[in-house]
């Protein structure tokens, strides 16, 4: 099973707070869950390119600064990361998506700045 999470790109995931760290250093938290989960609510700061989006949107991605995909529980960011990582990118799956974010006392906010849900 080990050479499945290498896959998926489970060997190259960061925790939430390590993850917070990362952004504010520079690094692009890439947000890969729906659309509908994004309006719920999403890491500040995030940019969000749907799961079934990302390979025809690579080009719009920063390849200067490490990408810490994200998704609700960390099993879609985990193939971004995947898919990432084969296309030359820095990429890190956040362990836990953004249900270990929002755990973590981590803002979620709406497009509006209201508080936002991990839908």
């Amino acid at each position: 099973m080990g050479w499945l999470k290498t896959a998926l790109g489970g060997g190259q995931g960061v925790d939430a707070r390590a993850a917070d760290g990362l952004v504010r250093a520079g690094a692009t938290l890439l947000d890969v869950r729906s659309t509908a989960e994004w309006r719920a609510g999403h890491a500040p700061g995030a940019r969000h390119v749907p799961l079934g989006e990302l390979e025809s949107r690579l080009d719009k991605l920063p390849r200067d600064q490490p990408v810490i995909a994200v998704c609700r529980a960390g099993g879609r960011s985990a193939r971004a990361t995947a898919l990432l990582t084969r296309n030359g990118f820095d990429a890190k799956n956040l362990s836990g998506g953004m249900r270990a974010w929002a755990s973590a006392g981590l803002a979620v906010k709406t497009d509006n700045g209201r508080n936002g849900t991990v839908a």
